[in-house]
């Protein structure tokens, strides 16, 4: 399992409409999103100013991951959210990945 974790931008104010619009996040997304290995997904709004998510998710693979993006469903999400967030031109959210530098998982860890 490949965990991952990225920041992304809000536009001032958009905070409320962004947690709005993924209460409940389509179906048709989440759907693509299990078929193409991910296993979890989270997002976390900072409090302090309400414009930056953490996003981190658990993945079966880098490839097919990036092959997300190519869905028709996931370039529609895009579109949708791009008047709430900062995004690139291709509609995809503006993105900074993170680098785990540790992690501890007790369950592993017990005998």
């Amino acid at each position: 399992m490949i965990r991952k974790a990225f920041l992304m931008t809000l536009k001032p104010g958009a905070a409320a409409e962004y947690e709005k619009r993924h209460n409940p996040i389509w179906p048709e997304l989440q759907a693509v999103l299990k078929s193409h290995g991910v296993k979890t997904y989270s997002i976390f709004l900072d409090g302090s100013d309400e414009l930056k998510l953490f996003a981190y998710a658990e993945i079966e693979s880098e490839e097919l991951w990036q092959r997300i993006a190519d869905t028709d469903v996931c370039r529609r999400w895009w579109a949708y959210m791009k008047d709430l967030m900062l995004t690139n031109p291709d509609d995809s959210p503006v993105v900074a990945d993170l680098k785990e530098v540790f992690h501890l998982n007790a369950a592993s860890s017990q005998r």
